[in-house]
């Protein structure tokens, strides 16, 4: 057993470090996994063919060759290459999207290519030497953008209509720093432009603010929810939610917007929010209200932050490529953004950045770890970093940072912490010069994980911090509860 306060050993480091190397082996997918891929663990059975949809853009009979040269006989008549639907509604039979090379998926139930897990695990296959998988990483998203419209929430039909937090020039530009590539570097910026103005036009961009929110484009209840986020009781998670708003009054939104009590049914506007929690990748937290359905009424700190490192980003990108003119232009963005963020998110009272409802004109003063998001990215004052620091003993726990200070039976709330939350706020923290603090939770974060290794022989999703344990499905009660076993983006924090 470790304490707290001690730190592993370089030996134990050493195994879990060698645990991660080959566990990318496991979660790579590739032409010749395209099986593998097309298999989701979230829909339960074995079918005959698996459907796997290519772009009206692509040549799919070049695709369907080639794939036949590579894949066994066996394997090859398991797959039903099809061309995607030029609508989403009119996709009969969900499957696979396909992506023309390499990439890794996080594990357990998420056995494709997701969006923000994507950034996590490209920063651990850099720093393990995965310099080719790390790029293709990119290459599979910028294609998404080209060839699906967005980066994906991940390469499934079923998530064709919402993307997830936007980190894919933070990938372009942690790729360029080891290839110095400046053709390719060139090459994605039409992707880059295209996701970016995804974010900010309507129905993404709120024009009360300026800023943007998550707004997923898809309607009813999401499939993979109805199909694998069930109870021991066989209730889905949908039917839990029912059951929690008859038992429950709620004073955080008009909830007859979302649940008709009469009827015990849900509107169409309840689907469109719960779909929408699921683009910001927090699924599922209170954060936004209970199960977050009000989150489109919200200017999140999390998604308006990013997009300003997004603007940020874009204008070393073109700065790089010798555009000096418009380099200027993104920077320009950046700072109004900024403006905006310290004016709608910034809670002087509190001493913390909180989303903004611009339906009712308030911050919800719901205390989570996003707030350390604009120390990652330098938008906070020297005074707000000390004042946000301030509130650090709020979050700290003793497997690291807290996801939010409420226990709501929610995977993404108290007493559960993620590994990217983890690194943002250590990163955060370090920049403001804050380094005794963000020393202190990375070292907490890295001796559960060990610790918990020793017992398990794995890395997984989420970790109880406040126990330092992995062992959470008791804890969660809506939503997915199983621990996933991998896992992408803790593998990478660790390295």
């Amino acid at each position: 057993m470790i304490s707290v306060e001690a730190f592993p050993s370089i030996e134990q480091i050493q195994a879990v470090r060698a645990y991660i190397k080959e566990t990318w082996k496991t979660l790579t997918r590739s032409q010749e996994h395209i099986l593998d891929a097309a298999r989701d663990p979230k829909f339960h059975g074995e079918i005959d063919r698996y459907p796997v949809y290519v772009s009206p853009q692509e040549d799919r009979e070049a695709i369907e060759q080639e794939l036949q040269k590579i894949l066994p006989p066996e394997e090859w008549q398991q797959i039903d290459l099809r061309t995607l639907p030029a609508e989403v509604c009119m996709i009969e039979q969900h499957g696979l999207l396909y992506l023309p090379h390499d990439y890794v998926v996080p594990g357990g139930r998420f056995n494709e290519m997701y969006g923000w897990d994507s950034y996590f695990i490209q920063l651990g296959l850099l720093r393990d030497g995965e310099i080719d998988l790390a790029k293709s990483m990119v290459d599979q998203l910028v294609y998404e953008v080209l060839h699906y419209g967005m980066v994906l929430n991940a390469n499934r039909t079923y998530q064709l209509t919402r993307s997830q937090p936007p980190v894919l020039t933070l990938m372009i530009l942690a790729q360029f720093e080891h290839t110095q590539d400046v053709d390719w570097l060139r090459s994605t910026l039409p992707a880059v432009e295209a996701y970016y103005f995804f974010w900010v036009v309507p129905p993404h961009l709120n024009q009360a603010t300026g800023l943007s929110r998550y707004f997923a484009l898809g309607e009813g209840p999401a499939p993979e929810a109805v199909a694998d986020e069930i109870d021991e009781a066989g209730r889905t998670h949908y039917d839990r939610v029912k059951q929690y708003y008859r038992d429950h009054e709620i004073l955080d939104y008009d909830v007859s917007q979302y649940y008709n009590s009469e009827t015990d049914e849900f509107t169409d506007l309840f689907y469109k929010g719960d779909r929408s929690m699921r683009e910001s990748g927090f699924d599922i937290t209170n954060r936004f209200g209970p199960f977050s359905i009000d989150i489109i009424h919200y200017a999140p700190v999390c998604l308006n932050v990013l997009l300003y490192q997004m603007e940020l980003d874009t204008a070393k990108i073109n700065e790089i490529l010798g555009h000096s003119d418009l380099a200027q232009q993104w920077r320009d963005r950046a700072v109004e953004r900024c403006r905006r963020i310290d004016h709608f998110l910034w809670d002087e009272a509190a001493g913390q950045y909180f989303d903004y409802n611009f339906a009712t004109g308030t911050r919800r003063p719901y205390e989570y770890a996003t707030t350390f998001y604009p120390l990652w990215a330098g938008i906070a004052s020297e005074e707000q970093a000390r004042r946000v620091v301030e509130n650090l003993p709020r979050f700290e726990a003793p497997g690291g940072l807290l996801t939010s200070t409420t226990v709501t039976g929610n995977q993404w709330d108290a007493p559960f912490g993620w590994a990217p939350l983890v690194l943002l706020a250590v990163q955060g923290l370090d920049r403001y010069g804050y380094r005794t603090e963000a020393e202190r939770i990375a070292r907490k974060f890295i001796s559960m994980l060990v610790e918990d290794f020793q017992t398990t022989g794995t890395l997984v999703e989420k970790y109880d911090v406040n126990t330092r344990s992995s062992n959470v499905e008791a804890e969660i009660l809506y939503g997915y509860s199983s621990n996933q076993i991998g896992f992408g983006w803790t593998n990478s924090v660790f390295s």
